[in-house]
């Protein structure tokens, strides 16, 4: 399935699964997804771009002035649902994560999900 991760075939769909995915797992780990997601896929790079993510209560939090305990807080989520992620990308791209960072920005609201690839092997 390589082919599906160097800017030809299925490059869309394979992009918009991983969104799809990606809001997903958000949902499921603080029960809100977000409501923007777009996944650029390069050759060994997937960057999935996370908008409008912070739950009522973050959201709250900021507005209140405590933007690093908001931030602190989606660092342990990320953490948390680490696994997932890698997993997720793996199955879908048939290829292996070698890294995965994900960070968050409160203002704009944005996240970051990002996958570094195993090279294909030359044939």
């Amino acid at each position: 399935m390589a082919a599906a991760t160097d800017g030809t075939v299925g490059h869309g769909a394979l992009a918009a699964a991983i969104s799809n995915g990606m809001v997903g797992l958000m949902h499921r780990y603080t029960g809100r997804g977000p409501v923007r997601a777009r996944t650029t896929i390069d050759e060994n790079l997937v960057v999935c771009v996370l908008g409008d993510t912070l739950t009522k209560a973050e959201q709250s939090l900021v507005d209140a002035g405590r933007e690093k305990l908001v931030l602190h807080g989606r660092r342990a989520i990320q953490d948390a649902l680490a696994d997932d992620a890698i997993e997720l990308v793996t199955g879908l791209t048939g290829r292996e994560v070698v890294a995965f960072m994900s960070n968050n920005n409160v203002d704009p609201d944005l996240g970051i999900e990002t996958f570094i690839l195993a090279p294909v092997a030359a044939a």
